[in-house]
């Protein structure tokens, strides 16, 4: 706590002041991440008879469980999940059989600074090793036994992978955009498109091609939160090109974090409600403060009414990536239930747009799900038996896809694809009980009103039998389809509001976790408002549960800010090397020269190897002296600036 600050802040906020030891301070930095953070603070008074009520079963409702129960003291028994779907885990999916062909809308790509993601699953038992081991466990040594990298991360022209593809291909002009993004403040990025800052030389770069599919980018997306991506992974930036900087996780999704999560809970006594969608709430009004009193629901038995007592807490999940999604298969077209107008009624879109209504707090929902032109994107997952598909994949990957190792590492995109497609496999099997010859694949494209470059449709319009044919095209085996669509499965599922978290904002249009005034009631998920994280993450969907249990029961607990690892010197240092295409930076020579010899040494880039001794001194020379030239014009700027500074300040004292 700060001399600024008299009040306990849960969410902590390492850009909100300059932070140092005082007396007063009796708190770590808000960005410390570690093991002294990992205390459990005393019950509540109370805590014993509460009540909590968490709509939506996902990854950010499980892990609000998680947290009443382990840090908040809450019984098990008091806590009810209500999920609208008949099955818990949100859009954390994985489901499916060899028979019918398995199915995930997604994939999830992991970064170690998930600091609230592996403190959470610290606690939680391991899905196949013994007792005493977590699922963190067990995600580190899968890792750690068996790296990532990809060798063949951007492809084009057929099935040819891009020679020079760890490199981003951006000149100082670019490099420099991409620095200025870093420099600017969040408050100057409201409304503000991808597009609108970069050129079209960086949009067409090796780097964006790497950024855009590796996040789910689209160049009309939000600008402030492509700025929060680079710096929530400055540390990983030079892993971009072979994806070495990413951790996947053994299984799919479902099986390796919901399964054993939702065991947990269970087993905790945590009540799950399926098949129950809550529509609306009724607030008890008082000045300022708005408490809840009652939670309106839909189910299969019909609309109810479940009462809130003052004390119970209310925890609700705004919004959803994969709400309304539409499926297909081999020979059939996924179709859309709406395409105007928003989202029906009886989702947590509809739940928004409520909350919405009885005040401005709860943020402006259409902002997000008004568009779906520019927030949808579609899936396709092929359970593929050996086919000449399968062996050009091989060819691509690190290790043989059936042999429990990495495969692709990660996406493939092809650069020159219409659609900005993308292929991966990865560690097989991707489902518990999968046939040993059975290669599970995940393909998505990004762009969703372009024609194909073979099947001249757009995305949306085609079936899967067309999907894996424009698949087949770029990576130069479409000649053989009728060898590979007899032994390949196609699920697809088309998401009108997969990246609608990414669509263009301004301050206000996100409600906080507790809105302000409300006395009861937190909002979790991926349309909330935290202090620097970013969306489209499992980690900022525990963050924003772990910030909605510790603020509702005013717990003496911060929730760490993002690892510092973006002021970390050695991140800058090696950023700005992998920015500029591998290559030494401007000044990075006179670095070398200065701190060669001292006990800092280690944190520079190596030099080029190639370099003699010659030539190493011949380009520090010319550093030097552009440095100097350029130095030179700085310092005649700034003494032109100082002189009209010095004027102003002189005509303010006449006045």
């Amino acid at each position: 706590m700060t001399e600024s600050s008299p009040r306990f802040e849960h969410e902590a906020d390492a850009t909100a002041r300059y932070w140092h030891n005082t007396p007063l301070n009796t708190l770590p930095p808000p960005d410390m991440v570690g093991n002294y953070q990992r205390f459990k603070p005393l019950p509540t008074e109370g805590i014993q008879t509460r009540k909590a009520w968490i709509v939506g079963g996902g990854i950010a409702g499980m892990a609000a469980a998680f947290y009443l129960i382990r840090d908040g003291h809450m019984p098990g028994e008091n806590i009810t999940i209500i999920e609208g779907a008949g099955i818990e885990g949100g859009s954390l999916d994985g489901a499916g059989n060899p028979e019918d062909g398995y199915i995930v809308r997604g994939g999830r790509e992991m970064n170690w600074n998930y600091d609230n993601l592996w403190d959470m699953f610290q606690d939680v038992p391991a899905l196949e090793l013994p007792e005493g081991f977590s699922v963190l466990d067990e995600y580190r040594l899968a890792n750690d036994a068996d790296p990532n990298w990809s060798k063949s991360r951007l492809m084009h022209k057929q099935g040819q992978v891009l020679p020079d593809f760890t490199r981003f291909g951006l000149n100082r002009k670019q490099q420099w955009e991409v620095v200025s993004l870093l420099l600017k403040r969040k408050d100057q990025l409201d409304d503000l498109t991808i597009e609108d800052h970069f050129s079209e030389g960086f949009l067409a770069s090796n780097f964006w091609f790497l950024f855009r599919s590796m996040f789910a980018f689209e160049n009309w997306h939000s600008l402030l939160e492509m700025k929060l991506y680079m710096h929530r992974f400055l540390d990983a930036i030079d892993g971009f090109g072979d994806m070495s900087t990413l951790v996947f996780p053994k299984f799919n999704q479902y099986d390796t974090f919901v399964t054993p999560l939702i065991k947990l809970l269970r087993e905790k006594g945590v009540q799950v409600k399926l098949g129950t969608q809550v529509l609306d709430m009724d607030f008890d009004v008082q000045g300022e403060q708005r408490t809840v009193t009652a939670l309106h629901t839909r189910s299969n038995d019909g609309d109810g009414r479940l009462t809130v007592a003052p004390r119970d807490l209310v925890i609700a999940l705004t919004g959803s990536m994969t709400e309304d999604t539409a499926y297909g298969d081999l020979d059939t077209v996924p179709a859309l239930k709406k395409r105007h107008g928003g989202p029906a009624e009886g989702s947590s879109w509809g739940l928004w747009r409520n909350l919405a209504r009885h005040s401005p707090v709860f943020g402006k929902p259409d902002k997000f799900c008004g568009d779906i032109d520019r927030s949808m994107w579609e899936s396709a997952t092929l359970t593929c038996k050996p086919s000449p598909l399968v062996d050009k994949l091989r060819e691509l990957s690190v290790n043989d896809p059936t042999s429990g190792r990495t495969a692709t590492g990660g996406i493939i995109t092809f650069t020159d694809s219409n659609w900005v497609l993308s292929v991966t496999i990865n560690r097989q099997p991707h489902f518990p009980g999968q046939p040993r010859d059975t290669v599970v694949m995940w393909v998505y494209a990004l762009l969703m009103d372009q024609p194909g470059n073979f099947v001249k449709k757009t995305m949306p319009e085609c079936n899967g039998r067309e999907i894996v044919a424009e698949l087949c095209h770029h990576l130069g085996i479409a000649d053989q389809l009728d060898a590979i669509i007899p032994h390949t499965k196609v699920r697809l599922a088309l998401m009108p509001y997969i990246t609608a978290q990414f669509m263009p904002r301004a301050a206000g249009d996100r409600p906080h976790v507790v809105p302000a005034g409300n006395t009861n009631l937190a909002l979790v998920g991926q349309f909330v408002e935290t202090a620097n994280d970013v969306v489209f993450t499992m980690e900022s969907s525990v963050r924003t549960a772990r910030i909605a249990v510790y603020s509702l029961l005013d717990l003496p607990k911060q929730v760490p800010d993002l690892s510092p690892t973006q002021y970390d010197i050695r991140n800058l240092l090696k950023g700005a090397r992998a920015l500029n295409n591998g290559e030494p930076f401007i000044g990075e020579r006179l670095l070398h020269k200065f701190l060669g010899d001292t006990y800092f040494a280690h944190i520079l880039p190596p030099l080029p190897s190639n370099e003699g001794e010659s030539t190493r001194r011949e380009r520090l020379e010319a550093e030097l002296a552009g440095l100097k030239d350029k130095g030179g014009a700085v310092l005649q700027g700034f003494a032109q600036w100082l002189d009209r500074f010095a004027g102003q300040l002189r005509k303010r004292g006449d006045d």
